[in-house]
């Protein structure tokens, strides 16, 4: 009998299946795609160590692992539906129906899609996919680029591209829309920026974010902010211009961009048309989720953790009896700490199997320890207020009866 499905062969759902494993536990692992590692896959940076990050040999080292230890790991398995009866959990999929006590959701993140005008025509797609396709496919996805959005993931993507040898010519904010929210407002996406100042390419950049942090200095500095934008390796960052539209007959041929206020307004007579032969769009992450909707998991909506996720303890147990969660299913965070999180999730389900083994235990405290280091040490952070919706989050599960099944006062 399988004790534990994991429904998502990412940095958490693997090293969750590891730690289960480890401890006893027999284990299966589902996921969609056709490789395991999930958002790993796409992932290359540079640590301010000096350390290179590189995601696909990560996922290989936690694959060889899982496959060493004898995990069943399923792949281009898609799950629709997970319905609890007689304390087993009912694992619906595209292939047959799993049954197993446990159930850990390490489905990981979404992008925001930002609609623009022409974004449908070939050679406009999300900075996910020009990043899958660079470091996953090995296919270069044009020769001039433009991104629209400025956040900590096209940031860490457009050096992804430029290593590849891909010259992404500009960055631009999207046109300010309901969808668009802060991301179309050059003061709020220039707060954002200071929290991967470190990550900046040049020494003059990193004083002069930090100079930026202050409220004053950073209108001053949004208002002496170059028109033409500054230079990140090669790459025009502007936060002073917006994209209206993405242009070309039968395939990407530019971007039309206007002039915006600090406070994205546009501003008449402005318009510009630059060239370019493929377009990414960033609009940022937000966990996926949907499974533990499903399944009847309680919900709260913390922006600083990346918008709707599920009730759940520091050691990834959910309201409902047998369902763990980890990784960006839970906010959205950096591989790293995907992978520390999933290996609190496995060791927590097999202190439950064990009835709080001792030898348990230990390990769990020191893997929910780990998770603290890795969060104060993580180089790239997509949201500076995580540690608030952390907090939130742990108020949230005190609130809960588990044993008796109350609801969040």
């Amino acid at each position: 009998m399988i004790d534990v499905i994991v429904i998502g062969a990412g940095p958490a759902g693997l090293a969750g299946a590891i730690a289960a494993n480890k401890n006893g536990l027999s284990v299966m692992v589902l996921d969609e795609f056709i490789k395991p590692g999930g958002r790993l896959l796409g992932q290359l940076h540079q640590e301010p160590s000096g350390e290179w990050w590189n995601g696909i040999e990560e996922s290989k080292r936690l694959h060889e692992e899982a496959i060493n230890l004898g995990i069943d790991i399923r792949l281009n398995v898609s799950v629709f539906n997970i319905f609890q009866e007689d304390s087993l959990w009912n694992v619906y999929t595209d292939a047959c129906t799993y049954q197993a006590p446990f159930i850990l959701l390490a489905t990981g993140a979404a992008e925001y899609p930002i609609p623009i005008p022409g974004w449908t025509l070939p050679g406009a797609m999300s900075i996910g996919a020009a990043q899958v396709m660079t470091n996953v496919h090995r296919v270069q996805v044009g020769k001039r680029g433009i991104i629209i959005g400025a956040n900590v993931l096209s940031f860490a993507i457009l050096n992804e591209l430029q290593l590849a040898g891909i010259h992404v010519d500009r960055i631009v904010l999207p046109d300010k829309s309901p969808l668009s929210k802060d991301a179309a407002i050059p003061e709020e996406v220039m707060k954002s920026l200071l929290n991967v100042a470190h990550l900046a390419p040049s020494p003059f950049l990193r004083a002069g974010s930090r100079m930026m942090k202050n409220v004053g200095m950073r209108k001053i500095g949004l208002r002496l902010f170059p028109k033409n934008g500054v230079n990140v390796n090669g790459t025009s960052l502007q936060l002073r211009k917006a994209a209206v539209e993405i242009v070309g007959k039968e395939q990407v041929e530019g971007v039309r961009v206007v002039d915006i206020d600090a406070q994205g307004n546009k501003i008449s007579d402005s318009e510009i048309e630059y060239d370019a032969d493929f377009v990414c769009i960033a609009g940022g992450l937000y966990p996926l989720a949907e499974l533990a909707a499903v399944a009847g998991c309680p919900f709260e909506y913390i922006p600083a953790l990346g918008g709707h996720v599920p009730i759940h303890s520091e050691a990834m147990e959910t309201p409902l009896q047998g369902l763990f969660v980890a990784g960006n299913i839970t906010g959205i965070e950096s591989g790293k700490i995907a992978m520390a999180q999933g290996t609190v999730a496995g060791l927590s389900i097999a202190n439950k199997v064990e009835k709080e083994s001792k030898t348990i235990t230990k390990k769990l405290n020191q893997a929910l320890q780990q998770v603290q280091t890795v969060r104060q040490t993580s180089s790239i952070q997509f949201n500076p207020e995580i540690n608030s919706g952390r907090n939130k989050m742990n108020n949230l599960w005190a609130a809960f009866d588990v044993n008796n099944s109350k609801n969040i006062v």
